[in-house]
């Protein structure tokens, strides 16, 4: 117990330290995503499509009709997967970062704790880089985050996806095998997720 209360102000310490390293991190974060036009319409991007999707509003599937209509490559989640294994993370742990909101306690105690897990800011550099250079291929569909901020728009057109919250309610019930009542709980705190990151972010 006294090595517990010694070690208190030693752990709070180092926790305001990486919460200052945090902020800074997001704040470089920032002005790199702020001058991303500039560099993007450089490198003769596109043509792409952008989806943006309400949790429920049939997103991923929509894209992938878009995608083979047009015979373009078709970026969703396996979005993840390449991020896993151009650097060698964990997939499990950017799921958990993956359009949702950003959270201090595991952006930064969590990585103090565990090396292995993801912080926010370390996930949006890297997808933004994934997304820069599948872009820079063409002929491509992006489903969701963010990537309608990452890419500049006159090379490409940006699609909003939405539904109404009963279609969308029996929608996430009937894939997820939940009631209703669970699927709107899911539904609002998906799409909750989803504005929180993009608006820290973009």
């Amino acid at each position: 117990m006294k090595t517990q209360l010694h070690d208190e102000p030693r752990i709070v310490a180092e926790a305001e330290n990486r919460m200052r390293a945090w902020v800074r991190s997001g704040e470089i974060t920032d002005r790199r995503l702020s001058s991303r036009g500039t560099v993007a319409a450089d490198r003769g991007l596109g043509p792409f499509v952008t989806i943006s999707r309400e949790h429920g509003a049939l997103g991923s599937l929509i894209a992938e009709l878009v995608g083979q209509k047009l015979g373009w490559e078709v970026l969703d989640k396996s979005l993840l997967d390449r991020i896993s294994q151009r650097y060698r993370l964990s997939r499990p742990m950017l799921d958990l970062v993956d359009e949702t909101s950003s959270n201090w306690v595991h952006d930064i105690l969590g990585t103090w704790l565990d090396p292995h897990i993801v912080p926010h800011e370390k996930y949006l550099t890297h997808l933004r880089h994934v997304v820069m250079a599948a872009a820079q291929r063409g002929r491509l569909v992006l489903v969701g985050r963010g990537a309608q901020f990452l890419l500049p728009r006159e090379h490409g057109v940006a699609a909003r996806l939405i539904a109404s919250e009963p279609f969308r309610v029996a929608q996430i019930a009937h894939d997820d095998g939940i009631s209703a009542k669970e699927a709107y709980r899911v539904m609002k705190a998906v799409d909750l997720g989803r504005a929180n990151f993009v608006a820290r972010y973009f």
